[in-house]
């Protein structure tokens, strides 16, 4: 017999959870064993005490708690450990999806043809609830997105049915808390080369007055995951080109901080110097929040001695090239920016080489000896 863990993260669910958590219970057959995992995000309503009132009536549920509110990547990070199936299932606490749908999804998986299974809000056939234009026409984009730096070719990335083989999911170092859990496990098994499948599901979407949480700031965090949890590994041609906006915006603050640090005063001799070294520390976070991966290579003192070493390096590269075409009859707006295009060249090398380099690793694939392999 095969077991099934299914994970419910629950924040405030009181109105939906018993119902739900039946509505699973009733997917159980001869041939598969349920695990129910309800992991309570310090719910301030009744969810705790429904969710330990079903634990006690039914030996399938277990609960686990939080005495603080994390968001639902946290509650999941929280569940996937304690599964113990050999498949592991996301279900959320309110009645948007079915659960009977799990049952189609697990099949390409039990039959040894799929690692990950993602459920598509946007391939069913079925009926639909008709709810919100703009927030669809935002998880088609995110998708969309996210597609193009995963090399999938996935219709709903945000969809929460997604059914993980339990050595996958257990393998994957989930850090984000809240919503941006979706692409970053997308990025991840994508990362694994796993074979991954889509299945068209039912969706009776709620409305924000019914109890639905994930709002704008949600999609800011996805799009911000999207960039960070694909970039590092993207085509270098994609890279270069994400880094002349960090290069862009780098210089124009560059720009600001010189023109209001002289506007106050302060002596160009100091203010360049100091405006120079601020946009420097900005390139490096950005570097990091989107594009690079942070001490990839080296510890974060090596790292930051390095990049300290790269600037200076580039900037002697820039005032040597600027006179080398001013000493060659070039014009002074021509040999700057000449000199500045060189400098982008090579400091998107050095990061890219030299200060953010990736660790050589091979492509992690599950032994499963269950598997039968197409």
């Amino acid at each position: 017999m095969e077991k099934l863990s299914v994970v419910i993260p629950c924040y405030n669910e009181a109105k939906t959870l018993t119902q739900c958590v039946h509505r699973v219970l009733a997917i159980a057959e001869a041939d598969l064993e349920l695990e129910i995992i309800i992991v309570d995000d310090a719910s301030v309503d009744e969810s705790l005490s429904m969710a330990q009132e079903l634990e006690a009536s039914h030996p399938e549920v277990r609960v686990c708690r939080h005495l603080e509110n994390q968001g639902k990547g946290a509650a999941l990070r929280t569940g996937f450990k304690s599964a113990s199936g050999d498949y592991v299932a996301v279900q959320d606490a309110d009645l948007e999806y079915d659960p009977g749908d799990l049952k189609r999804l697990l099949q390409p998986m039990r039959d040894g043809l799929a690692d990950v299974v993602f459920g598509s809000r946007f391939l069913s056939s079925g009926c639909h609830r008709v709810l919100y234009f703009w927030h669809s026409l935002g998880n088609r984009f995110l998708t969309f997105l996210s597609n193009m730096f995963t090399d999938l070719n996935l219709t709903d990335m945000e969809t929460c049915y997604k059914v993980f083989r339990r050595e996958v999911i257990q393998q994957v170092d989930i850090r984000e808390n809240r919503f941006g859990f979706e692409p970053e496990i997308v990025a991840k098994v994508a990362d694994m080369r796993l074979r991954i499948y889509e299945m068209g599901i039912s969706y009776s979407g709620r409305t924000y007055e019914e109890g639905k949480k994930i709002g704008w700031k949600d999609g800011l965090r996805a799009l911000y995951c999207i960039l960070h949890y694909n970039l590092h590994k993207a085509p270098v041609p994609l890279q270069f080109l994400i880094y002349l906006f960090i290069g862009g915006a780098a210089a124009l603050f560059n720009l600001g901080v010189f023109l209001l640090l002289f506007s106050l005063g302060i002596d160009a001799v100091v203010a360049a110097p100091a405006a120079f070294v601020l946009a420097a520390i900005l390139n490096y976070v950005l570097c990091i929040l989107l594009l690079f991966r942070h001490k990839a290579q080296w510890s974060g003192p090596v790292e930051w001695l390095l990049y300290g070493v790269l600037v200076i390096a580039v900037g002697y590269v820039d005032l040597w090239t600027t006179q080398l075409f001013l000493g060659h009859g070039m014009g002074a707006a021509q040999a700057k920016l000449t000199a500045t295009l060189i400098g982008l060249v090579l400091n998107f090398t050095g990061r890219r080489m030299i200060i953010f380099p990736e660790k050589g690793r091979g492509r992690w694939r599950p032994q499963l000896p269950h598997r039968r392999w197409p």
